[in-house]
């Protein structure tokens, strides 16, 4: 299994519209064409409203790797610094938890 958080920090609240729905047409994609792609959950953040968070965890480094290589996730890389100031990624290493495999 391999895992990873990530922040976004958005421009502005036109930011945040755009960046949303490049999201949405993203997740699509991830949903019809990934099956390596075990969770890829996208979040609000409350009592921050120019902030996400994405949760991704995929059966292992390749799916990972396959998920990058995907025209809709390309796309998605291209396009997120228009809406964005800053991101933050962090890799995670699973110890504890239920509903995931492994």
């Amino acid at each position: 299994m391999f895992a990873l958080v990530v922040r976004f920090d958005l421009k502005d609240a036109e930011a945040a519209e755009g960046f949303d729905r490049l999201v949405e047409e993203t997740a699509n994609g991830i949903r019809e064409l990934e099956p390596g792609t075990l969770v890829y959950a996208t979040h609000t953040v409350a009592d921050a409203p120019l902030s996400r968070v994405f949760y991704e965890v995929y059966r292992d480094r390749e799916a990972f790797e396959e998920h990058e290589r995907q025209p809709h996730t390309r796309r998605f890389l291209d396009e997120r610094r228009d809406y964005t100031s800053d991101f933050r990624v962090e890799f995670l290493t699973p110890v504890a938890a239920k509903g995931l495999p492994g």
